[in-house]
């Protein structure tokens, strides 16, 4: 039995990957900070002071085949610390090339890395999407820290043959999903009117059965050994269209309001909420064709099932509240 260890175990990923991994018959280690109750019973749970480049992960790597690591320092909308870039990369850098130093020395043949769409960029002209082999162009602190990661995982394995896998994922959703995506879902199930009824963006979205499912693949596949993936559903949507699938996953049809996406960006440039109105107006599109020819691999689950899946995990707790 394939032993694999997951970092990040307890997050929205790595729950639900948790769960697949027992199911897929893996013999799981989840590297955790304390016990969990809400990860399945059958993983064995390692303690893990923190992703740091000082943690010890000598027990936690005992016989293991397989590295998932999809824990970080997570980017957050406004960050408050004096420098964002030097923690990013305490951790998401040093922590994690800690992780991996020490899995070649325990023979670890495959190190799984869930990296981020933002190592490309933060936008996209319409029609004209990310691809696994552009030259990275990160902004933000999060996205440098992800692409130095990165670059020294592709170092560490040229000079001890430990096979590395990039996954970079565009925004994950699914059930528990948490920020914009969950306020979405709350606008739209007490029927506010929104005015976001004429954007014509263009975004790339994955659900997390389509990442997990992608994960899975990438564990033994032999020509995933070295390489960066793209992941999405394999269909773009406008913030328009996504509401209206969404408010039609909710039994809700989305109450939209026909206003000029100029005019938007103006009002909340004003109200300085710029970033948030990129997201909702701005295009982010990736091309994940070198996934689907490299892995023979297809999003399993349309973006309507993953939608009503989303939409029926949130209205039972809704309803529960």
């Amino acid at each position: 039995m394939t032993r694999v260890l997951l970092t990040g175990s307890t997050g929205f990923v790595g729950q639900a990957l948790s769960q697949k991994l027992l199911d897929k018959n893996f013999d799981l280690i989840a590297a955790v900070r304390k016990r969990s109750s809400t990860l399945p019973k059958l993983a064995k749970q390692v303690i893990i002071e923190g992703l740091t480049s000082e943690a010890d992960w000598l027990a936690a790597l005992n016989g293991v085949s397989i590295v998932i690591h999809t824990a970080a320092r997570v980017h957050v909308m406004n960050d408050n610390v004096a420098d964002p870039l030097v923690e990013f990369r305490n951790v998401n850098v040093e922590g994690t090339l800690n992780l991996a130093k020490q899995a070649v020395s325990a023979g670890v043949k495959r190190f799984i890395f869930l990296s981020s769409i933002k190592v490309n960029g933060e936008a996209t002209g319409i029609g004209k999407p990310f691809t696994a082999d552009d030259s990275p162009s990160p902004i933000d602190p999060y996205g440098i820290s992800k692409a130095e990661t990165e670059k020294a995982l592709m170092e560490i394995s040229a000079k001890s043959g430990m096979e590395v896998v990039i996954i970079r994922p565009v925004l994950v959703y699914g059930p528990d999903v948490k920020a914009n995506f969950l306020s979405m879902m709350r606008w739209l199930s007490r029927g506010f009117p929104l005015p976001l009824g004429a954007i014509n963006n263009k975004r790339s979205l994955v659900s997390i059965d389509n990442l997990i499912d992608l994960i899975i693949v990438c564990i033994d596949h032999p020509a995933a050994a070295n390489q960066v993936f793209l992941v999405s559903d394999g269909e773009d949507l406008s913030t328009t269209n996504l509401l209206q699938r969404l408010g039609n996953a909710l039994e809700k049809p989305a109450r939209l309001i026909s206003i000029p996406s100029g005019l938007i960006n103006v009002v909340a440039s004003l109200l300085g909420k710029r970033k948030v109105a990129q997201r909702l107006l701005g295009s982010l599109q990736v091309d994940i064709t070198k996934t689907r020819e490299l892995l023979n691999w297809s999003p399993p689950v349309s973006v309507d099932v993953a939608l009503k899946q989303t939409a029926k995990v949130f209205l039972q707790k809704d309803n529960a509240d």
